[in-house]
This record gives C-alpha cells, sequence and structure tokens, in this order.
C-alpha cells in the first residue's frame, strides 16, 4: 500500500476545513475566508491579549431574532464569523453543590470569572463557605496585565461584579446596599460594596453606567463620608460621563485608570418599540433612535474602541515593567437579558444589534493583533422565541417587520403575562478566535472558559 506523506499545514488545513463544515461554513469559503484565522485558532500558543465578549441573556432564539431583523435569515452577524463555535452549560449549584439548573448572571459570571460554580446571587465566592475566590481578573492583575470592563448595566451589576469584588449576594452595589452582605461591610472586616471593591482593585478601565451606585456616601473605613466616586478621584482614577469626556481621555498612563459613567442605572437602550402583549401586537418595526436615550451617551461599540485603545497605550508606556504583557478586557451587551426580562423585542434586538458592533471592534482589532484570544458567548438563555405567524400563544407575543420586509412573531411565556419574564437552563453559543481558541469546541461548561483564558494568557 503506498503511504501518504502529509506536511504540518495540510494536516491544519484539512482541520480547518473539517471545523469550518462542523459550524455550518461552507468549506470552500473556510469559516467566511478565514481559513488562516482557523488555522491559527486550532493552534495553541499563549495570548498576548483577551477580549472577552458577554452578550446577557444572548441565547440562540436571542441571536437568531436579531440576525432574522437585521440582516435577513440568509444574512450573517459579526457574531455568526468566528471560525470555531461550540457551546457550554450554564447551571449553577446549591449550597451543596447539587446542580441548580437555571442560573442567573450572577452564579454563572463566577464561574467563568473564578472556574468555579457557585450559588445564585452570589458574586465569586464559594457556595458552601462563602469564601472569596481569586478572579482571572485578578490573576490578570498579578501577572502584569492591564485590565478592563465595559458594561451597558451598571459596573456594579452581576456581570462585571464576578471579575473585580466578592459579596455574599449580587444586590450590595453601593455602600447604602449592604443589608445583604453584613459579613462584607467594612465595620466587620469586609472589602465593602461592589462599587467600593471596584476602584480599590484599580481596574484600569471601568465603563458603564451606575452613577447611583458610585454616589453613594461611605459610612465606614478609610474613605468614610466620601461618594465611592470622590474615593474613586482619590485613588488616582479620571471620571468621566459623557461620549465627548470619554474620548477626550488620552490615555491611563502615569497609573491613572478610568472610571465612566454614563447613566443613573442602566445604559438606556437604543431601539425602542411596542411591548410584546397578551393576544399579539399589531405588526410593527422598530424605532431605532430612542428618544429616551440621552445625546452624548457612548454607544457600546465606540467604549470598546477607547477601551482596547486605552489599555493598549498603557501596556505600551510600561513595556520595561510588564515584559511585554498586553491586557484582559470584558465587554458586556447586558439589557439584551433586561429587555428580554421586559418582554420588549425591539429593545432586545437593538441590543443585540449593538453588541454585535462591539463584537466587530473586537475582531478588527484580532485582525491586526492575531496574538489576541476573542470570545463570545452569553451568560444563560432567556425567554424570546420565534414562532409560527398563525400561532396564538398563552403568553405575550410581538410581530415584527424585520428589514427584509418579511413577518416574524416572537413569542415571551416564561412567566405570567405581567411578571418579569425567566432565565431559561439551556446551553448557549460560545466562539473564539486566536490562541487557544480551539477549546471552545464541543459541549464544555461555563467553568472552563476560565481555564482557556488563565491558559492563554498564562497567568500563575
Amino acid at each position: 500500500m503506498r503511504r501518504l506523506r502529509l506536511s504540518r499545514r495540510s494536516v491544519i488545513t484539512s482541520t480547518a476545513v473539517v471545523v469550518a463544515a462542523a459550524v455550518g461554513v461552507p468549506a470552500g469559503a473556510a469559516a467566511f475566508g478565514s481559513q488562516d484565522q482557523a488555522e491559527r485558532a486550532i493552534k495553541g500558543g499563549a495570548a498576548k491579549n483577551v477580549i472577552l465578549l458577554i452578550g446577557d441573556g444572548m441565547g440562540d432564539s436571542e441571536i437568531t431574532l436579531a440576525r432574522d431583523y437585521t440582516v435577513g435569515a440568509a444574512g450573517r452577524l459579526n457574531m455568526d464569523k468566528f471560525p470555531l463555535t461550540g457551546a457550554y452549560t450554564t447551571y449553577a449549584v446549591d449550597k451543596n453543590k447539587k446542580p441548580d439548573y437555571v442560573t442567573d448572571s450572577a452564579a454563572s459570571g463566577s464561574g467563568w470569572a473564578t472556574g468555579q460554580k457557585t450559588v445564585n446571587g452570589r458574586i465569586s465566592k464559594t457556595p458552601d463557605t462563602n469564601k472569596a475566590v481569586p478572579t482571572i481578573l485578578e490573576l490578570a492583575q498579578r501577572n502584569g496585565y492591564a485590565t478592563g470592563s465595559v458594561t451597558t448595566a451598571e459596573l456594579t451589576d452581576a456581570t462585571p461584579a464576578v471579575l473585580a469584588s466578592h459579596v455574599t449576594d449580587r444586590g450590595c452595589q453601593g455602600p447604602a446596599d449592604m443589608a445583604k452582605c453584613a459579613v462584607d461591610t467594612i465595620g466587620k472586616g469586609g472589602p465593602g460594596s461592589i462599587a467600593e471593591q471596584s476602584v480599590n482593585h484599580k481596574v484600569d478601565v471601568l465603563l458603564g453606567g451606575g452613577k447611583q451606585r458610585f454616589d453613594q456616601k461611605i459610612t465606614e473605613g478609610r474613605y468614610k463620608g466620601l461618594t465611592v466616586t470622590e474615593q474613586a478621584r482619590k485613588l488616582g482614577y479620571q471620571v468621566v460621563t459623557d461620549a465627548k469626556s470619554l474620548r477626550d481621555v488620552k490615555s491611563v498612563k502615569g497609573g491613572k485608570p478610568v472610571l465612566g459613567l454614563f447613566a443613573p442605572g442602566n445604559v438606556p437602550v437604543e431601539w425602542t418599540g411596542k411591548l410584546a402583549a397578551v393576544g399579539g401586537t399589531d405588526a410593527q418595526r422598530c424605532v431605532t433612535d430612542n428618544p429616551k436615550r440621552p445625546a452624548g451617551t457612548p454607544a457600546l461599540d465606540e467604549q470598546a474602541k477607547k477601551a482596547i485603545q486605552l489599555l493598549e497605550d498603557k501596556q505600551r508606556s510600561a513595556r520595561g515593567h510588564s515584559k511585554g504583557k498586553g491586557f484582559f478586557l470584558q465587554i458586556e451587551g447586558a439589557s439584551i437579558d433586561k429587555q428580554d426580562h421586559a418582554a420588549d423585542p425591539c429593545g432586545q434586538i437593538g441590543e443585540t444589534a449593538a453588541f454585535d458592533r462591539a463584537v466587530k471592534v473586537a475582531r478588527d482589532y484580532a485582525a491586526k493583533h492575531p496574538d489576541t484570544l476573542v470570545v463570545t458567548t452569553a451568560d444563560h438563555g432567556h425567554s424570546s422565541q420565534i414562532v409560527p405567524l398563525d400561532a396564538n400563544p398563552p403568553g405575550l407575543s410581538s410581530t415584527l417587520v424585520t428589514n427584509e420586509g418579511g413577518k416574524l412573531k416572537v413569542n415571551y411565556s416564561t412567566n405570567t403575562p405581567g411578571q418579569s419574564q425567566e432565565h431559561t437552563g439551556v446551553q448557549v453559543r460560545i466562539a473564539a478566535q486566536g490562541p487557544q481558541a480551539y477549546r471552545v469546541l464541543g459541549v464544555t461548561d461555563q467553568t472552563e472558559l476560565f481555564t482557556t483564558i488563565r491558559t492563554a494568557l498564562r497567568l500563575r
């Protein structure tokens, strides 16, 4: 029998085509014309930078709904164009470490932030002993990486909180919100609220909403009598509150981190429209310029681009000390989830589209810096479902007229009408490119994302 000799490149190329086929990409296109990108992703190696993008509540239904409405059923979003795609499980645990099949954002975020599962409502602490568990951001800081967190929620909300804080209950966002976290108060020897911990960690870039939490007065400890914003300034933070002041920030050189607070609470959504209703709605087009969104509110992709620039600038100026290390950045599209809870299809689609633009920013950066691992995923599934136009679902529904002129009906039935819609326990998509990206293939668990990032950055 004649033996075939295959070059290393031919083996990798064959693997890339197989992977492309496995994720539904035509072999000839090799992941939308990115065969070289797929080859790099299949290889291991170290990453200089990691950009983690979290679409909160962005399950397959939410992705499909945004795709169908904005680019058409046969179109592709930016998040669809990653060379490697898998799925991961999202369940939380109870205090006995038994599965709790439907997670909240606190437990799910703690999973990828620490590599350990915990109980719903808890932020980066163990499920049974309530002890703090080191997070991926903390490890990155200790190893000389610049760090950042960007969100459309309050900066003290669960997903950003899991990176730079440890509290018993996710509701303990500011100094005035500590009723459920007695052991975490400064007076009891704890680290304080999520807002206080976030700035004490000296995260280089913090951008989002939640000004109302940072405007609360501190009642204990070294900064007693100051607001958390004033504490941040004492710690050297440059505080910005709108798109112009964010653009004007030149760098985080000299140890001057940036705190952006762009709304009292969550950042207002980009799109609006009629909420889903019992019996449905008349066919509607979404309003893509929400009149309740204040002028000067930076879009998520603007924040993402600025965060990357600031983090890169910091590390460029610190090369002698950081030995050429890069950055870790988490970017969250938070209100996909929040509008899903509200059964607001237009708000939900608009936030998914905004998140997708941030995905493009990350992928464009990685195209020029192939030593960057980019991962996009969700923290849990949610309630929206695309159903036939002639269906009469028992919950809330709305009919939309998509950008390609078709009609689409979306249904919300995970809770009684009038109540907040609920998360679901479904597995969700995870996709990646860059060093160690192959780790997302197949069905993994949320906690394995921690290991992927830690391995990529070679964190001790």
